[in-house]
């Protein structure tokens, strides 16, 4: 069998479809005798061999990728990591969060072993596609963590350096996007621990109203007022407390937009209640 000539056409069209170097393009048509499929197949070994020549390698510096289908009512978050911050601000691994998130977000795959291994858009391996990546960049990546949400009406954020990504969950009805992104961004901003005052822990709630009747009780303007007055400023302070870690009681960041607003009223006048929510940071230690 004749092998076809690996010309400058050839080579381009390798690189036009695989993002690899062009000498590495052209290395692995001479190898495969000109054969696009072979030549595409030679390229994935060698990526996959980079990937293990570099695995004791850090990966301290990294993105967070974001998907959101609300037709399919399914949203994911992801943390690729790589080496520099160079590379992680660079196209290819942007696409690549980007790519992943919206894999992980039709998954079900439990961890991110089993995610590896699950066929990628229909070529190749999730583990393949992050290969391909590092064959472009040549540094190691990982996939450190992710997180999918089902059943839901969702809307996501990624800060504009990519170290810190949101996507929300909210029960309603779809089509509020640009509020629920806003939430999201407010999320970002702030980190509230929780989405609802439901979801905070009741020994949390008698901590605070414990703070709240102590600072009332210290307070010599209380002396002599009647009890249901009391018990009005005491449910006051207690909810500013609150306010301060419950995402729903607090006062939407961007002010400008959303004057004297809680989240949660944000999210009623759109039609929407809040669920929960994700939050990744980039190297992020979990407590």
């Amino acid at each position: 069998m004749m092998s076809t000539a690996v010309t400058p056409q050839l080579i381009k069209q390798l690189r036009d479809r695989t993002d690899q170097p062009m000498g590495l393009c052209q290395q692995a048509l001479k190898q495969s005798d000109g054969d696009m499929d072979k030549a595409i197949a030679w390229l994935q070994q060698q990526n996959s061999k980079m990937g293990v020549k570099r695995e004791a390698n850090e990966t301290a510096e990294g993105r967070i990728g974001v998907f959101v289908d609300n037709a399919a009512k399914v949203a994911a978050i992801v943390e690729m990591r790589c080496e520099s911050a160079p590379s992680a601000k660079s196209d290819q691994f942007i696409s690549l969060a980007t790519d992943v998130a919206k894999h992980v977000a039709s998954s079900k795959a439990a961890d991110v072993a089993a995610t590896l291994t699950e066929p990628f858009a229909g070529k190749g391996t999730v583990l393949d596609r992050i290969n391909d990546t590092v064959g472009v960049i040549r540094e190691k990546m990982i996939l450190h963590k992710f997180q999918r949400l089902a059943g839901g009406v969702y809307g996501s954020y990624v800060h504009h350096d990519g170290t810190v990504g949101v996507i929300v969950e909210c029960k309603g009805t779809a089509g509020n996007d640009e509020v629920i992104r806003d939430v999201a961004a407010h999320i970002a901003a702030l980190n509230p621990p929780y989405a609802t005052i439901a979801d905070v822990p009741a020994d949390v709630i008698e901590k605070e109203k414990g703070l709240v009747k102590a600072d009332m009780d210290a307070d010599p303007k209380n002396v002599g007022k009647p009890a249901n007055i009391l018990e009005k400023i005491s449910e006051g302070k207690l909810r500013t407390k609150l306010a301060e870690i419950v995402l729903s009681e607090q006062q939407v960041a961007n002010e400008m937009k959303y004057p004297k607003t809680t989240v949660g009223a944000a999210l009623k006048k759109a039609g929407l209640e809040p669920v929960k929510f994700v939050r990744y940071k980039v190297g992020a230690v979990a407590l």
